[in-house]
């Protein structure tokens, strides 16, 4: 990784700047990237909330970073912020998606450790897919179950076997 330019700061920018910062209900999550001359160059949009009654889930709404800035470890340093400030938090995990064409981002995300989960068809309104990104933070955290998983085998309780009266056979009126 490049070394941080010493002509950029990394702020957490504490008050909302756009609706996509006070998506994160205050934008203590969102972190910016600024030049010499004050200009934001970068920044990233996150949010912490509890996930379905299951894991304390961190995600990454945006990531963006000026074209003419890349290339400078910016954005590396802008989503370790964020991890770093979840984890603080005590995140268990930490998702976000990303267009699957963006090779770009896909590089950045899994080497910082994200996995792919799941591939989302027809995701943005463009039309494109995506994948989504996780990164756990801590151990087990994957086999949690949540309020609503549809993928999840059914809980002991809802797997009672159906009784069948004492010495019913087909053809006695007992449909078996």
């Amino acid at each position: 990784m490049s070394q941080d330019s010493p002509k950029l700061r990394y702020v957490r920018y504490d008050t909302s700047m756009s609706t996509a910062i006070s998506y994160t209900n205050g934008g203590d999550l969102c972190f910016l990237a600024m030049n010499e001359k004050d200009e934001m160059v970068g920044v990233v949009v996150s949010k912490l909330e509890p996930h379905r009654g299951g894991p304390l889930r961190g995600y990454i709404a945006m990531l963006a970073v000026r074209e003419e800035f890349r290339g400078q470890g910016i954005a590396t340093k802008l989503v370790r912020m964020a991890i770093d400030a979840m984890t603080e938090r005590d995140a268990d995990e930490i998702v976000l998606e990303t267009e699957i064409t963006n090779t770009g981002a896909m590089k950045l995300y899994e080497r910082l450790g994200f996995l792919r989960s799941k591939r989302l068809h027809r995701y943005y309104l463009n039309g494109n897919s995506a994948y989504r990104l996780v990164l756990y933070l801590k151990e087990g955290v994957s086999a949690i179950r949540t309020a609503f998983d549809p993928f999840a085998p059914p809980h002991p309780a809802h797997m009672e076997t159906p009784t069948v009266p004492v010495g019913a056979t087909p053809g006695n009126g007992v449909i078996l």
